[in-house]
């Protein structure tokens, strides 16, 4: 069951994610559930759930960056980017951590105010250095074990979105969210 309140979460976890400006997300098993589908042309396809993307689209509404950095290439990534309005995406990365070293530069965001979410060992350098790490809950045990916190559902089944209204909850907009879509 999803996180439904603030107080649902650690109180470090709470502090870290109410400091983020700057939330950044693998891709594959994060975002998607990590299976990639080929064609018999070697075209890819993933599946994306809609209730990570408004979590993000909702993180950019209310002034956090969000930034997409993948080890992978490939167009799907940069389809669902545009979608959702996401400026900031890195694809075929080898080293996260100096990716996101690089974005917080020109941004003007320190480690301490960026979130990342991985699954995986490419993803452990870039959640060693953010001041909130983040997993899904089928992640690698590895990657689990080193990060600040874990979401209760699985990569592509809604983990992104809990993490999107963590930070929104703790950086104070709740309310507004709801007021949003409860039409006050």
């Amino acid at each position: 069951m999803p996180y439904s309140h603030l107080n649902d979460f650690p109180a470090d976890v709470r502090e870290r994610a109410a400091r983020v400006r700057l939330a950044a997300f693998d891709v594959d098993g994060t975002l998607t559930d990590g299976r990639i589908t080929l064609d018999a042309e070697g075209r890819e396809s993933k599946n994306f759930h809609v209730a990570d993307g408004l979590g993000l689209r909702l993180l950019g509404d209310f002034g956090i960056t969000v930034a997409l950095v993948t080890a992978r290439g490939g167009s799907v990534v940069a389809a669902r980017a545009r979608e959702l309005g996401i400026a900031h995406v890195f694809t075929e990365i080898g080293d996260k951590r100096a990716c996101l070293d690089a974005l917080g530069a020109q941004l003007g965001i320190g480690r301490e105010a960026m979130a990342f979410m991985g699954d995986d060992l490419p993803d452990l350098q870039a959640l060693a250095a953010v001041g909130l790490a983040v997993a899904p809950a089928d992640a690698h045990p590895w990657v689990r074990e080193r990060v600040h916190w874990r979401a209760r559902l699985a990569g592509g089944h809604g983990a992104a979105r809990e993490v999107c209204d963590l930070i929104l909850a703790a950086r104070g907009h709740a309310d507004s969210v709801l007021a949003r879509y409860l039409g006050a």
